[in-house]
């Protein structure tokens, strides 16, 4: 099954509840320490956290434990895996390397890679832009059982690289591990040094970074945190991923301070010059209707409370990152977090967040507020009541007493406000909605912004299969994908939804009383009953393969 995003550009996109705030009258700093300090719950995972403003450290702490059977504390030198934190240094050293001429991010991806000759119009920009259609090697349904095992970059390639795209260059946006796992390997063909070394010589020694490289599971750097995953309300060890399958795409680890050092210097033109730094904050001009993100070179451009922001995250099992830049207040945060999935108040873009909202409480005052168009009818917000597919959740839109409210599974009910004819907005939170209308004009979508990202969220068919349930009960439990690969099958009311060991908890849609569709991704399953009329296993279907999981709960 899909690993979906793995070492993820992830920003809780549709988190619609609205953080904890820090008190205004307190101090920063020590309204920052009473916040994180409160987080933590026991003896828990945790995480390290840094805040400067002009180049400087405001806050920086740890908290929560590095290693819960020894009850090793973190502190702000621990490091972290940062999974696609990765992606802006392997951008980086690309841009570096155009700049000294020893290579074009107009270069065909078949100049560096005779052996994708068969994807032509494929350069290096769009590897650097998410937009080659280049199929992702993380969500192929092996990829979990094969990555806690090394593997070697050629024979990684090799595995990926007569996948059938996904679309054609340019024509689409789909964050793609593939292209930044080549754009690693690209990194050290032109330089002729290991991508690693590569950065260590050019980014890691020059800026201090010190405590900074690529994760090698045979020997890894001292003061590492442990990593873990919660399931069923307790932290184990997480899988523990090889790294080399992820290269460019996310093989770094480092501290809060190393990555503070790093945004002193990409931002102050220390690491790049200032053509090659607009480019890599410059989103990708993406087809019209394309959902995608607002996406550079290895970085996100975004808002916090209407606030400019650009930053990236980072996630895989075990670990969970965020690194920011408010530009206009010349403002970092780092948050590193030792467990995926973990506990919900430990997610770092969460907290990222909170603390800048608190930082720049004042700036954000200052903002005029948000324009509701109170002429827009509220009769017409019948029009939009219904269940809406955000893949990983359902969203629900009711009318009540001349108001419109949305609410996500798990989370509250919140009211959004028009902005205009079929243009809802959030007040809590940074978040957009535009209701979309087939030919009849009949609202059958929904295309939601947040976090720099966007996507389209078809309307569901309340026609569609319904199962009672007491006819869900027999298929609930645990069924064995693999090793250390679990899939749990659980219920909230009639809905049925799935989490594999170390991935967010989707839902999945009847197609029959025993057969369900993913549609975050193209997968189905069917739980079969044996002799004695009991659900025995699930054989699940993706890409073209078969894969019997039996029940072992």
């Amino acid at each position: 099954m899909k690993r979906f995003r793995c070492f993820c550009a992830f920003f809780a996109l549709i988190c619609i509840a609205t953080n904890p705030s820090l008190a205004a009258e307190e101090p920063f700093e020590s309204a920052a320490k009473r916040y994180l300090s409160d987080l933590p719950k026991g003896d828990t995972s945790g995480v390290a956290a840094l805040v400067a403003r002009d180049g400087k450290i405001l806050f920086q702490g740890g908290f929560g434990l590095a290693d819960i059977s020894t009850k090793t504390p973190i502190t702000p030198e621990t490091k972290f895996r940062i999974g696609s934190v990765s992606k802006q240094f392997t951008a980086a050293a690309i841009l570096r390397l155009a700049e000294q001429g020893k290579l074009s991010l107009g270069d065909k991806l078949s100049k560096h890679w005779p052996d994708f000759s068969h994807r032509p119009d494929v350069t290096i920009r769009h590897l650097l832009t998410h937009t080659s259609g280049l199929h992702s090697y993380t969500e192929k349904a092996e990829f979990m059982a094969r990555v806690t095992k090394p593997t070697q970059p050629a024979k990684l390639i090799e595995w990926f690289r007569d996948d059938p795209p996904d679309f054609e260059p340019g024509a689409g946006f789909h964050y793609n591990n593939s292209a930044y796992f080549l754009l690693g390997e690209l990194v050290a063909k032109v330089s002729g040094k290991p991508y690693g070394e590569y950065l260590r010589k050019a980014f890691f020694q020059p800026l201090e970074m010190n405590s900074t490289g690529v994760y090698i599971n045979s020997a890894p750097p001292a003061g590492m945190a442990t990593g873990y995953s919660l399931a069923e309300k307790k932290l184990n060890p997480a899988i523990d991923w090889d790294m080399s399958w992820a290269g460019g795409a996310g093989a770094l680890y480092s501290t809060v301070g190393d990555l503070f050092r790093w945004n002193e210097a990409l931002y102050g033109g220390r690491v790049l010059n200032a053509d090659s730094l607009k480019a890599a904050t410059t989103p990708v001009v993406l087809p019209k209707n394309v959902d995608g993100m607002k996406y550079g070179y290895g970085l996100m451009m975004y808002e916090i409370k209407r606030l400019p922001a650009i930053g990236h995250g980072g996630g895989l099992n075990g670990w969970s990152s965020d690194l920011i830049r408010l530009p206009e207040h010349h403002t970092t945060i780092v948050v590193l977090a030792n467990a995926l999935p973990g506990p919900p108040e430990l997610t770092p873009a969460a907290i990222s967040r909170t603390l800048a909202e608190k930082l720049l409480a004042d700036e954000i005052k200052k903002l005029p507020p948000p324009a509701e168009d109170r002429s827009i009818d509220p009769k017409t917000f019948t029009a939009y009541v219904g269940r809406f597919d955000y893949k990983t959740a359902i969203m629900t839109v009711s009318a009540e007493n001349d108001s419109l409210f949305a609410q996500l599974t798990g989370q509250p009910k919140n009211r959004i406000y028009p902005k205009s004819k079929d243009e809802f907005f959030w007040k809590g939170v940074d978040a957009e909605v535009i209701f979309l209308r087939d030919e009849k004009g009949q609202v059958n979508a929904a295309r939601h912004s947040q976090g720099g990202q966007t996507f389209t969220a078809a309307r569901l068919n309340d026609d569609a299969v319904k199962l009672t349930a007491e006819m869900l009960e027999p298929i609930l439990g645990q069924y064995e994908y693999g090793p250390g690969a679990v899939l749990t099958v659980s219920r909230d009311g009639t809905q049925l939804f799935a989490q594999l060991t170390g991935q967010p908890k989707i839902p999945i849609f009847p197609l029959s009383e025993t057969e369900f569709e993913w549609r975050i991704v193209p997968a189905k399953v069917q739980f079969v009953k044996g002799d004695n009329g009991q659900i025995t296993k699930a054989v699940h279907h993706q890409s073209g393969t078969t894969h019997d999981a039996p029940k072992i709960k």
